[in-house]
């Protein structure tokens, strides 16, 4: 009796959970857009204004903070409240049941509404349109348990050289960071005031350090930031760093990914350079709101497109590749934009857990790997342990991006990735497993210290049609006569070279239906195309 009791307990909880729905709301109009622009301190720091011009970003309506009066409408509405917002999609995410949600549309400013669950249809007055949719310092180390980590991926010689991540501010986004205010790993990042910041975006308030549960956040920031006298260096434990939290660990809802990109809007406003995401998002407590593998192509999911946004913005974005092996990457790693990160072992080799990329993502993922298998962290107790995941892979690479950033400041962040793909293992034939391979930094800084013209600008050239089922062709710069074009399938290995002049065909009909790599060179320029080879029907 007592089993059936809590049997129908848990079909009552399931209904009332379900029955509230979660939907983003979005907005048809901001106000004073133009006296905003006109006046950027009124909506951005210096710092953001400041990263902005340097690299010839401009200023736009997305800037723009979301219209709190239309915030305070909807909040006082009967069934609904309202989690998050975002002014980069001009729009909030609420929750309510499906009658109260929808009747949103009655307000002159709601112009369409996005349910999580994809059983629901999506409302709108119009389409939406618009500007909306634009997409002191340590200098000797003794790496002690880190030595591993940091030697993949060459970040120490960049130390030695005195580039350990000053001048550069990393957003950590993720989870419970307990501690980081008293242990003494975290001594050195607050002794000289590079703990910049911190808010609770799930809780509302400004304590990152009172959840004692979850420390994920801990042991990510202790990669990139701890220091332990003779036992621990983490990449870049000169950076200043701001904590935000919107990661929710008692369940798994869309709002979550509401939550990250009003962190990432407040730190683009705050002028970060990089931001260091340990999360990824495919499935959720109500599996009407879960993605599908074909969502998870660069272009739909709600925190991949502000992931995307906040890359637009010159914001450097580093996420963990996932942890789902060939079930693929997640949320927002799947962003062209973003720089996902990869997992190997000790030795370098491919981590069995490390999620992998497929022909569904618009570009090769993950970008590149590093340590994720046996990472070494600090816990909140400050003791030094070993954890597993590309939720370390990633904020270890982060602290390595930001010592180059550090040395390479007139660099975008377009321009910084690229040259890390190319300083890595495998440039010429990446794979699905552990994409362009494991960088080297040492290398990534002498050729960009050589010029950075020379070794990231790509080829100017069309290739078409893509997909195809016989040949591909490509339509030269009229500086070029000719191109050398490599073919590699998925799992890296050269299946045909050839020398081509301005739209001499590449026949292809040889080849399996499937995804192939093109890497493609001339003079000292090089550039990596995918192709898609289609049966004909």
């Amino acid at each position: 009796m007592a089993s059936k009791l809590l049997f129908l307990l848990f079909i009552c909880f399931q209904l009332q959970v379900f029955g509230q729905q979660d939907a983003w709301v979005y907005f048809s109009d901001k106000e004073n857009i133009e006296t905003s622009i006109a006046n950027p301190t009124t909506i951005l720091s210096e710092k953001a204004i400041d990263r902005k011009q340097r690299y010839g970003i401009k200023i736009d309506a997305r800037d723009v903070p979301v219209n709190e009066t239309y915030i305070t409408a909807l909040k006082g509405q009967d069934d609904i409240l309202v989690l998050a917002k975002s002014k980069w999609f001009n729009a909030v995410h609420v929750r309510g049941s499906e009658a109260s949600i929808t009747a949103l549309l009655d307000f002159s400013f709601v112009s369409e509404i996005i349910f999580a669950d994809k059983t629901l249809s999506t409302t709108s007055k119009s389409e939406r349109q618009g500007v909306f949719s634009e997409a002191a310092s340590i200098s000797e180390f003794v790496y002690g348990n880190t030595l591993n980590q940091v030697e993949m991926i060459q970040v120490n010689p960049l130390h030695n050289n005195d580039y350990t991540g000053s001048g550069i501010t990393i957003a950590v986004l993720d989870g419970g960071f307990p501690n980081v205010n008293t242990i003494g790993a975290f001594q050195n990042l607050r002794d000289n005031n590079n703990l910049l910041g911190s808010y609770d975006f799930v809780s509302r308030e400004s304590d990152v350090y009172a959840d004692t549960q979850d420390e994920h956040g801990t042991w990510v920031l202790s990669t990139m930031a701890g220091y332990i006298e003779n036992e621990f260096v983490g990449t870049a434990p000169d950076a200043s760093y701001y904590l935000f939290i919107t990661e929710d660990g008692a369940a798994e809802n869309p709002v979550e990914e509401s939550l990250w990109v009003e962190a990432a809007e407040r730190a683009d406003s705050l002028g970060v350079d990089i931001i260091n995401t340990s999360l990824g998002y495919k499935n959720f407590d109500n599996p009407n709101y879960d993605y599908t593998d074909a969502d998870l192509d660069g272009l739909t999911a709600y925190i991949t497109r502000g992931a995307t946004i906040a890359s637009e913005k010159g914001i450097l974005v580093v996420s963990s590749a996932g942890n789902s092996g060939e079930s693929g990457v997640g949320a927002p790693a799947d962003s062209e934009a973003v720089f996902s990160i990869g997992a190997v072992n000790a030795s370098g080799v491919y981590a069995y857990f490390s999620s992998q990329g497929s022909e569904i993502q618009p570009a090769i993922k993950p970008d590149v790997s590093a340590q994720g298998l046996g990472s070494v962290v600090v816990g909140k107790t400050n003791t030094i342990q070993t954890l597993n995941g590309t939720s370390f892979s990633s904020p270890i690479m982060a602290g390595g991006l930001a010592c180059l950033w550090q040395a390479l400041p007139n660099l975008t962040n377009t321009e910084l990735k690229q040259l890390v793909r190319e300083s890595s293992s495998q440039y010429t034939t990446p794979d699905y497993l552990l994409g362009y391979g494991i960088p080297n930094f040492a290398t990534a800084l002498e050729n960009g210290t050589l010029g950075i013209e020379d070794f990231t600008q790509e080829l100017e050239l069309v290739m078409y049609p893509n997909p195809t089922t016989n040949n591909v062709y490509f339509k030269l710069d009229a500086s070029l006569t000719e191109i050398n074009v490599a073919v590699f399938n998925v799992l890296g290995k050269k299946i045909l070279e050839r020398t081509l002049k301005n739209q001499e065909a590449l026949d292809v009909s040889s080849f399996s239906e499937g995804i192939y790599i093109l890497q493609i060179s001339a003079f000292d320029k090089i550039t990596t195309k995918k192709l898609i080879k289609i049966n004909a029907k």
